[in-house]
């Protein structure tokens, strides 16, 4: 295949450098935002893809963000790349923030409350989560009963109250970062276009002054 990798990355190193890039966080954040304004569209729609991106990092739709951040971006007419790289928001320094801005929220909007420790149990729920789907997956092709038990709790405890409070901190923070995005954009794209006009004007000249000689030289023959 044309883009397949010479040289296999293993698994564990693929997932290790999810969890923490080549070069750290830092280095990661100034390429995505280098790339950001260097997209060849408009500020306003790419910041509608930005607005996208930063507001699904806030739903519990975990390996899904990529696939619904796009799909946003496109029915808001947004740029989808920006809408991508926008999803770097949700990161490991920022999940502890995420998750419990609308875990919080959602239980507050549901009349219930976050039980202590919550958030240390959510590996542990989401584990059991994984462990009933696939135990479920392999029951339909065995004699094995389908289990829904910590599906049923993940929902519950989770998902439900995490998706619903979602909703308030991912749009108040999608609109902040929208509106942070348009101005310094479109600051960005005029202070581009007047670097690429004075080089294409330097360049002119440059060029000018070489016939200038060159006719010069054909007048002393």
């Amino acid at each position: 295949m044309i883009f397949k990798r010479r040289d296999p990355k293993p698994t564990l190193r693929a997932v290790a450098e999810f969890l923490w890039p080549r070069g750290g966080w830092t280095r990661a954040f100034h390429y995505v935002k280098h790339r950001m304004r260097r997209l060849p569209d408009s500020p306003e729609r790419i910041a509608r893809g930005v607005w996208a991106g930063v507001f699904v990092t806030f739903t519990p739709l975990f390996g899904f963000h990529f696939l619904v951040a796009a799909l946003l971006a496109k029915l808001m007419k947004g740029n989808i790349l920006a809408s991508l790289m926008a999803t770097f928001v949700g990161n490991p320094f920022t999940f502890v923030f995420i998750a419990l801005s609308s875990l919080k929220t959602g239980h507050l909007l549901l009349g219930t409350e976050l039980p202590d420790g919550e958030l240390r149990a959510l590996s542990r729920k989401f584990a059991g989560a994984g462990s009933d789907l696939w135990h479920n997956f392999v029951s339909i092709f065995t004699a094995a009963e389908m289990d829904w038990s910590s599906l049923s709790i993940f929902s519950r405890d989770v998902f439900y109250p995490y998706l619903i409070g979602s909703i308030i901190p991912g749009v108040t923070c999608a609109t902040i970062a929208y509106y942070l995005a348009v101005p310094l954009l479109q600051a960005y794209q005029k202070r581009r276009r007047g670097l690429i006009k004075a080089k294409f004007e330097a360049l002119k000249q440059k060029a000018a002054a070489k016939a200038d000689a060159k006719r010069k030289v054909d007048e002393a023959k």
